[in-house]
């Protein structure tokens, strides 16, 4: 099958290690944000500048992917656009959404962001730091991907 990967490039993690990813596998790469970022200047590898509009990213990947489509982002809701066009969605932690586990994702994230908006609440912070363990998991995730 012939994959592409778009990457959501505002505040992802594992750029480098998708274009290493890709280079092995000759699988093109797109990265979208609305902001420069310098992508390797190779012939499988694009950058596509967007407007700074709220999720104009999110716009130009879920209108782009499809069943051919594996979008590197930690964006829920965007991954469910996603999964309803038949692309595949990886996390930049490794772990793969589905259409089985994103409602609850979303459930989720409905509810810390109502438990942050209420002003009495303790500090519930955020996601877990990024580690080496994550970082190794998307690379054997995405391997795994493009070689089925």
């Amino acid at each position: 099958m012939n994959y592409h990967v778009y990457i959501d490039a505002d505040a992802c993690p594992v750029r480098d290690e998708t274009y290493r990813v890709a280079r092995r596998h000759k699988v093109p790469v797109t990265v979208v944000a609305n902001q420069y970022i310098r992508v390797p200047k190779e012939p499988n590898f694009t950058f596509r500048l967007v407007d700074d509009s709220f999720d104009a990213a999110d716009d130009y990947i879920a209108e782009a992917a499809d069943e051919n489509s594996i979008v590197i982002t930690s964006d829920i809701l965007l991954a469910e656009r996603v999964l309803k066009s038949g692309g595949r969605v990886l996390g930049s932690n490794g772990k793969l959404m589905t259409m089985d586990t994103i409602g609850s994702q979303i459930a989720i994230r409905a509810i810390m962001a109502d438990l942050r908006a209420g002003a009495e609440q303790p500090n519930l912070g955020g996601p877990a730091p990024f580690s080496q363990r994550d970082r190794s998991r998307f690379l054997e995730a995405l391997h795994l991907l493009l070689v089925k």
